[in-house]
């Protein structure tokens, strides 16, 4: 197995729950293939740097192995290898999401009739 589809391998390495999912990523822009973004349909090759943007955050990894079979995670992690600087970004960005719930705390309870109205009121709606 010299390429795989990229939809394929982003589901196989776990990044996606499915493989809808992945392809919908590439559609709107999600996904580049060595600095190019890329389609569902494009092949993706070993020794190639990815740069995929999910839920989780914005990952850089270079493919180590290609599968379009869904295995184990442990199986799924040696697919790819993520790079230093990628590691290092999704940590701070962690930290400034802890830092900044913190600062906004969640409310002590869920709002009331009353407290609804006044949000919506506030907002602009009817």
């Amino acid at each position: 197995m010299a390429q795989v589809r990229i939809d394929k391998w982003l589901w196989a390495a776990r990044f996606f729950k499915t493989r809808a999912l992945a392809s919908k990523a590439c559609d709107l822009g999600r996904v580049r293939i060595n600095h190019i973004e890329a389609k569902p349909a494009r092949d993706v090759r070993m020794g190639d740097t990815l740069w995929v943007r999910t839920e989780g955050g914005e990952f850089e990894v270079e493919v180590l192995a290609l599968s379009d079979v869904r295995g184990p995670a442990s199986v799924a992690q040696g697919l790819y290898r993520e790079t230093d600087a990628s590691r290092e970004r999704r940590a701070q960005e962690a930290e400034a999401r802890k830092a900044m719930q913190a600062m906004m705390p969640m409310p002590e309870r869920r709002p009331s009739k009353r407290d609804r109205r006044l949000i919506h009121r506030f907002r602009g709606e009817s």
